[in-house]
């Protein structure tokens, strides 16, 4: 097979991985959390802290471990573990009915992106493409967009057919049967003796936790996925049980914003092989911090909608944009165990985010204190993303003179 070939395979991998385990799981999930509050009397506190207690446990327990797996033996085989285990999930969640089964899946859950969502398909995408790296993240980044644009649909649907429930167990097959054929075949690295094979020693990470850009990039990071991660998690609660949105009224916001984030992973993949990815950081930064302030704005015919496309270009360009800017600031041979750091601290501010937010709604009776909270974090995470360099360091200065020279694309 020609590098050229090998590198669209590459890419369709990871567009089917991101689709299944990001789009289909992570975004499909809230979609259900009303009908757990209907039918289980569960308080939003409660739907959403699945999510905060998974994320707080499995990330810093497995996080950096599953980046140091991926330097060392490669993204394939813990992707396909992940697969399996986000798949698994699903079909549980779908049989649950008590707080403790729930809390079990969705642990579950937060492993199967762990080991097989953006880490490993980061670390992947970076060892083969180079100077059309955003590009190529912006492609496979895409799989969320469209699965998570797809999967209020078909959860409309497949509820209709087979109970909220059943169409949990749907998607958990789904997931597996799109996801696990390609991640079993991809090949890692396009030079078995080149520097970044996961057959190679590994470089030193030390030289990255002493460099004051590596704390500014996990620290905003962590505040913008928190504020992204909050909105996201309560955005169908907000419509359905305090506006009074049918669910196919709701489905097409969360639509919306899915679609729209297409163009935000596109738009940015292509600004940042152009641009300085600091400005990108920044601007899709300053996206989310604008578009929070428009659910206030609920009422006023079509300013959903219109959150809905900021939101959405904001959101395509979030995840894109952090493994782009670390690839550029470290290397790509201690790319796994960075991102492991900062997707560990990224899923705390994604886990905790969405819980307080729940608790400020139940305690105050409205979101709009949980709103301002979620808007004054993701002002913190421009700040910080505005002191980081305009240009990337020296390679030797993290990864060593023997590893500074860049893959070549075919």
């Amino acid at each position: 097979m020609s590098r050229r070939a090998t590198q669209v395979q590459v890419a369709a991998t990871s567009f089917l991985a991101l689709f299944a385990i990001v789009g289909l799981a992570l975004y499909g999930l809230p979609f259900f959390y009303d009908f757990m509050v209907r039918d289980f009397g569960w308080s939003r506190t409660q739907v959403t802290s699945g999510n905060a207690i998974s994320k707080l446990i499995v990330g810093p327990l497995f996080g950096f471990f599953a980046g140091w797996l991926v330097d060392r033996f490669g993204p394939r085989r813990l992707m396909v573990a992940g697969i399996l285990m986000a798949g698994i999930a699903l079909v549980g969640l779908g049989a649950i009915h008590t707080l403790a089964g729930f809390y079990f899946f969705y642990l579950f859950n937060a492993l199967g992106n762990v080991c097989g969502g953006p880490l490993p398909n980061q670390v992947l995408l970076s060892h083969w493409f180079t100077a059309t790296r955003g590009r190529a993240m912006g492609v496979a980044y895409l799989g969320i967009g469209i699965g998570g644009a797809l999967v209020p649909f078909l959860a409309v649907w497949l509820t209709r057919a087979v109970g909220w429930q059943g169409a949990l167990q749907v998607l958990g097959a789904l997931i597996i049967v799109v996801a696990l054929p390609l991640a079993l075949v991809v090949h890692e690295s396009p030079d078995p003796a080149s520097p970044t094979s996961p057959t190679s020693p590994n470089a030193s990470i030390a030289p990255v936790l002493r460099s004051p850009p590596f704390y500014l990039l996990l620290v905003g990071s962590m505040c913008s996925i928190a504020a992204v991660g909050g909105t996201n998690q309560h955005l169908k609660l907000f419509l359905s049980l305090d506006h009074g949105y049918a669910q196919t009224a709701a489905a097409q916001v969360a639509s919306l914003v899915l679609v729209s984030s297409l163009v935000g992973r596109l738009g940015m993949g292509w600004l940042a092989d152009r641009i300085p990815k600091k400005y990108v950081m920044l601007l899709i930064y300053l996206l989310v911090v604008s578009a929070i302030p428009l659910l206030f704005l609920t009422a006023t015919p079509g300013a959903i909608y219109f959150f809905a496309v900021v939101f959405g270009i904001g959101l395509g360009g979030e995840y894109m944009v952090i493994p782009l800017m670390a690839a550029e600031l470290f290397g790509v041979q201690v790319l796994g165990r960075v991102m492991g750091i900062v997707l560990t601290a990224d899923g705390v501010g994604e886990a905790v985010a969405p819980w307080l937010v729940g608790r400020m709604r139940d305690t105050a009776g409205s979101y709009a204190s949980g709103f301002v909270a979620l808007i004054a974090c993701a002002l913190v995470g421009a700040v910080a993303i505005s002191f980081l360099p305009r240009t990337s360091p020296p390679a030797p200065a993290f990864v060593g003179a023997q590893h500074a020279a860049p893959l070549r694309e075919g």
